[in-house]
């Protein structure tokens, strides 16, 4: 919320120099973003009058012209704009000016031309960021004044970071409530009396939307001049509050919802057919908005319609079939309450954000409707010449916001706040914010005023005492109790030591959105059925994400899109995947390579990224976790987002973990990046049901260890995983242990029958007690062999 200093001592006296308000709107929860002073520059910018403008006789783009700027002498000055002509007024730069732009002016020469200054657009002046020419100014400035002084430039604009709660300071009757109250001044204000009608022209108003609508008031305004511009003050004050002038109609509607907070809408009487009825939208129902976009509502949109159809989405935007525009010489104005509730996401769903449904999003006062239209009507009548009609409202009490009320204990209030304000100062600090309270009793009740929507509860109450008090006269104080530590287990799965696992081996740690795009999501697994949100920010992020694919591919595609192909990332974080039907929310981790496995390197070594370097990433990753190799398995399986035969379902202890694998290409295409991206994730719930038990030392024997290497003969459809599962099970009491194996080789081929292969095993065996023999060697591999062939049907290769 941008506003004008001066504009807003129009409405309260309060005597604060400006680093004053700036504090005390802060200290009060209205956040000053930042201060703007608008004269900075302009001490020697002078109102003048064009008295000649000819073509520069060696430039087809420049312009001579002869400016009086009331200083007993005309100025030769050259000129790029088209936009002015004799007798136009206009700002002078006169030389030693220096602009805010940081432009300095000195005499100089054009193309072979004395150019004695500048005449300046709004955009030179600083008063806006683009402009089509020349600033011309009103007929009857006069010549010689200071544009400092005749456009009130001495002035500083204020931009407040105001939270969603605080929908009633959206105005400057807003932030002078504000300041009345924390000031305890007198809030003054122009008059806001009923206008007369003289007309009795009338549309009739229909209410069909129940709460979502309770009061719509319309008036007819027939006979304006549309050929009458807005007011130089009015489009300044609308600049200075960060909207574009654009048609008398249009502002004075922007210019009172600046004012008061209170949206309106000015539709073309003569465009609109019978009665205005407030309703809600049918599936599908067409209308084309005043932006030029076409859009197809959903059912149960909230809109202003007549006998033709849709004519504004109620809160958001204006029909273009109605609209205002140079010919239009009756206006049918518009007032309303809408539920905020009704109004909220609309804007969004139809990819806009208005500063009507900016305000109607968070509350607008139910009663100012009837305030606001008879301003714009005031407004309508002094400046467009306007004959009023009478106001036809249509109102539903019993669906109009009820005031709560809440009890309040001066005492709590105190002991919250580690104050001693007292019953008395409370008292006085309602009145000020214009509360209603009963003050009886240790209890209170308390009514806040109708454009608060945000105090339902006695919390608020209390907050609004320390922001009337100021929160830097808040007493401090260190806080008292016994802090104990969390007693966490040497068995946990910690999040850091995951974390730092993959830092070390080159990881980037990414924080992504746990909202994603649904066609995204759809692309990954067509069954995910993502939960979708009420009230989304955009159609790109209106699904919680059921696994953390998405938001990895597109950190990589934006990345890739600059350059940067060598990817190592990974992120920790909330999923929310749909299980048996019910909607989960689980902690994982994932990880995405792409490029290159090394850096560039002078010896050219050039491999990417596969299936394998993601394993052992994967494989580390468990181990850090306490979960060795030895209890992981990888299962050959499909997944709908990853190349077929490239794909494997992660087993711990038997339990399905996550999955690990290589991007689809056609799905690689599709987000845009590189072929041969690899993803995996892991679920950290069932890793911290698995997790190793506490590490334990073993002496280490005095005794040598002993090698053996054999070749067995499985089918082809045994893993690696299922050998390894039956040599993890050891040996039996004996005296040898099997403390290592590694499988070396895996053959198929001649000499072996068809749909066998052989797996070359070496084994490591440490004697218990004493040096082995060979026959208790040969015994232990004996033991081995034979478990193989009961368990795997396997034979010893000859």
């Amino acid at each position: 919320m941008r506003f004008s200093e001066r504009w807003l001592a129009e409405w309260v006296e309060h005597d604060w120099d400006q680093a004053s308000l700036v504090h005390r709107l802060t200290m009060a929860g209205l956040e000053v973003e930042g201060t703007e002073y608008l004269g900075q520059g302009l001490d020697m910018v002078l109102v003048g009058v064009i008295e000649t403008c000819e073509q520069h006789p060696n430039a087809d783009r420049l312009s001579l012209c002869t400016v009086d700027a009331g200083e007993g002498h005309a100025r030769s000055i050259v000129c790029g704009a088209d936009n002015m002509g004799p007798g136009d007024k206009v700002p002078v730069a006169v030389p030693g000016a220096l602009l805010p732009n940081g432009l300095k002016i000195k005499k100089s020469k054009l193309r072979g031309e004395v150019s004695e200054g500048m005449l300046c657009s709004e955009t030179e002046l600083g008063l806006a960021e683009e402009s089509a020419g020349l600033m011309i100014l009103p007929a009857d400035a006069p010549v010689g004044a200071p544009v400092l002084e005749y456009l009130e430039l001495d002035d500083t604009v204020v931009e407040l970071d105001l939270t969603p709660n605080r929908g009633d300071c959206l105005s400057i009757a807003g932030v002078a409530r504000e300041v009345a109250a924390l000031a305890d001044c007198p809030l003054v204000g122009p008059p806001l009396g009923p206008v007369t009608p003289v007309l009795e022209t009338r549309r009739g108003v229909h209410l069909e939307a129940g709460p979502d609508c309770p009061r719509y008031l319309g008036r007819v305004v027939e006979e304006v001049d549309p050929s009458r511009r807005t007011p130089f003050w009015m489009q300044e004050r609308l600049r200075r509050c960060g909207v574009r002038p654009v048609s008398l109609l249009v502002d004075i509607t922007n210019y009172v919802m600046l004012e008061l907070g209170q949206p309106l809408h000015a539709f073309d009487n003569d465009r609109l057919t019978g009665d205005v009825r407030v309703r809600h939208a049918r599936s599908g129902e067409p209308v084309t908005l005043l932006d030029g976009s076409a859009a197809e509502l959903e059912a149960g949109a909230l809109v202003i319609a007549d006998d033709a159809g849709v004519q504004a989405v109620a809160g958001v935007m204006g029909a273009e079939a109605t609209a205002v525009g140079e010919a239009t010489a009756n206006v049918f104005l518009e007032a309303a309450h809408f539920r905020p509730g009704a109004v909220a996401g609309r804007a969004r769903k139809l990819g806009l954000h208005t500063d009507a449904s900016h305000r109607f999003e968070r509350g607008v006062d139910p009663h100012l409707p009837v305030i606001a239209m008879e301003r714009a009507t005031s407004l309508l009548v002094e400046l467009a010449g306007g004959k009023a009609g009478p106001v036809v409202e249509g109102v539903n009490e019993a669906d109009l916001p009820q005031r709560p009320v809440i009890p309040f204990r001066p005492a709590r209030a105190d002991a919250r706040l580690g104050t001693n304000l007292g019953a008395e100062a409370m008292g006085d600090a309602f009145r000020r914010l214009s509360f209603e309270a009963e003050e009886e009793g240790e209890e209170w009740e308390v009514v806040p005023p109708s454009f608060r929507f945000d105090l339902t509860l006695e919390a608020d109450l209390i907050e609004e005492v320390a922001r009337l008090h100021g929160y830097d006269q808040l007493p401090t104080a260190r806080m008292v109790g016994p802090m104990e530590p969390h007693a966490g287990y040497e068995t946990d799965v910690q999040d850091r030591p995951l974390r730092q696992a993959l830092v070390d081996r080159g990881y980037r740690e990414v924080i992504t959105y746990s909202f994603v795009d649904p066609e995204i999501v759809a692309r990954l697994d067509p069954e995910a059925d993502p939960l979708a949100l009420a009230n989304p920010l955009s159609r790109e992020q209106s699904v919680m994400r059921p696994d953390l694919f998405a938001g990895l591919l597109e950190t990589a595609a934006a990345n890739q899109a600059r350059q940067n192909h060598r990817l190592r990332l990974f992120e920790l974080g909330r999923v929310f995947p749909q299980r048996e039907g019910a909607l989960q929310q689980r902690d994982a981790i994932g990880g995405l390579l792409a490029g290159p496995v090394d850096p560039p390197h002078w010896e050219g070594r050039k491999r990417s990224a596969d299936f394998f370097d993601a394993k052992g990433d994967v494989e580390a990753l468990l181990r850090r976790a306490g979960v060795s190799s030895r209890r992981t398995e990888l299962v050959a399986d499909t997944h709908p987002a990853l190349h077929p035969g490239q794909a494997a379902r992660i087993l711990v202890d038997g339990e399905e973990t996550g999955w690990l694998g290589t991007l689809h290409p056609s799905l690689a295409e599709a987000v845009e990046v590189s072929m041969g991206t690899v993803l995996y994730q892991l679920d950290l719930e069932v890793l911290r049901g698995h997790s190793g038990g506490v590490p334990r030392y073993q002496p280490v024997s005095r005794l040598p260890v002993t090698h053996r290497d054999l070749a067995v003969v499985v089918p082809e459809a045994v893993t690696a995983a299922a050998l390894e599962g039956l040599l993890a099970e050891g040996l039996e009491e004996g005296p040898l242990s099997l403390v290592d194996w590694q499988i070396f080789d895996v053959y198929t081929g001649k000499g072996i029958e068809e749909g066998f292969k052989s797996m070359g095993l070496s084994l490591t065996l440490q004697a218990r007690d004493e040096t082995p023999t060979d026959e208790q060697i040969d015994a232990a591999v004996s033991q081995l062999v034979e478990r193989f062939g009961n368990r795997l049907g396997a034979t010893l290769r000859a």
